[in-house]
């Protein structure tokens, strides 16, 4: 058995969870693929994968001999682009996560350009609003949009994202619009974000001249940036929402601004991944990329 190749393939068929999309990437026959990990298997005296009819996963050793292989393998890899060469133009796979709303309306839109520029890295990104084990859960880097609660990871800031406050025309066509933060307190359904595990939704926020005012009480909340879009589109209430998400709905009319008088206080961007994880040269260009394309490059 090449441990190497079998090693490597492996890694390659958790990030995928596939052992067909493995096979295809590997440019390996399917049942060489799977041989190869029976084989690592029957060499390590463990199981490394749960294998079903209509599921493939790793086994809690399979997950755990992973995060030390797929370490081992980017290494390799990194080794074998300095030497030909190629350290500009880095290969291999990241394993990403961002926010809903970023990854759907900004993050994925923009990769076409990210992979014409890298073709040789693969991205597999996870998308949710929940804050993720990086170290864990074997993620090289995550986008989060707010400030820096863990300060055991290296972070970069991206940008300072602005809200926007509106809500749909139908909405404004059946309640009107407000004419100030009181009046849409009293007067006006909002709609709102809360965090998992708080449950309470987070107040909208008005400042203008040193004043700041919070409207709480909202008739909807959800825990998931493209929900709380949809609920501004469906016309269920006045809410505040990053302006680079509903930008283009109040081009379009979707969307109107609502107290455009009024701001609500930025909200900073950042990349953020592991001090001891061996920075990539792929980890090094899309961070650099991301900054670049959304925000300061530095």
């Amino acid at each position: 058995m090449n441990q190497l190749l079998a090693m490597r393939t492996f890694v390659r068929v958790v990030d995928t969870g596939s052992f067909s999309r493995a096979s295809d990437q590997l440019a390996l026959p399917r049942s060489t693929v799977s041989k190869l990990v029976t084989d690592l298997e029957k060499h390590l005296g463990i199981k490394l994968m749960h294998r079903t009819t209509r599921a493939l996963a790793p086994t809690p050793e399979g997950l755990e001999y992973y995060r030390h292989a797929r370490r081992l393998v980017d290494e390799l890899d990194e080794v074998d682009s300095a030497a030909r060469g190629q350290i500009l133009k880095p290969g291999g796979h990241l394993r990403v996560d961002a926010p809903a709303s970023f990854a759907n309306c900004l993050l994925i839109p923009a990769l076409p350009e990210f992979h014409r520029e890298y073709p040789g890295i693969s991205v597999a990104l996870g998308i949710s609003d929940r804050a993720v084990n990086i170290v864990g859960e074997g993620v090289d880097c995550v986008i989060r949009a707010g400030e820096l609660e863990d300060m055991a990871m290296i972070g970069r800031k991206v940008a300072d994202l602005e809200y926007l406050t509106c809500a749909a025309p139908s909405y404004l066509q059946r309640r009107g619009m407000p004419a100030s933060p009181e009046d849409l307190q009293q007067n006006h359904l909002k709609v709102g974000y809360f965090f998992t595990g708080a449950g309470k939704p987070v107040p909208l926020m008005f400042e203008k001249y040193g004043q700041c005012i919070e409207v709480a009480d909202c008739a909807f909340s959800t825990n998931e940036g493209n929900g709380l879009k949809e609920m501004l589109l469906a016309g269920l209430g006045v809410g505040q929402h990053f302006k680079s998400i509903v930008q283009y709905y109040v081009d379009t009319g979707q969307l109107i601004s609502v107290l455009p008088d009024w701001s609500r206080p930025t909200r900073p961007l950042h990349i953020l991944y592991p001090p001891n994880r061996h920075q990539s040269a792929r980890l090094k260009v899309f961070t650099e990329w991301v900054m670049r394309t959304f925000g300061i490059s530095q």
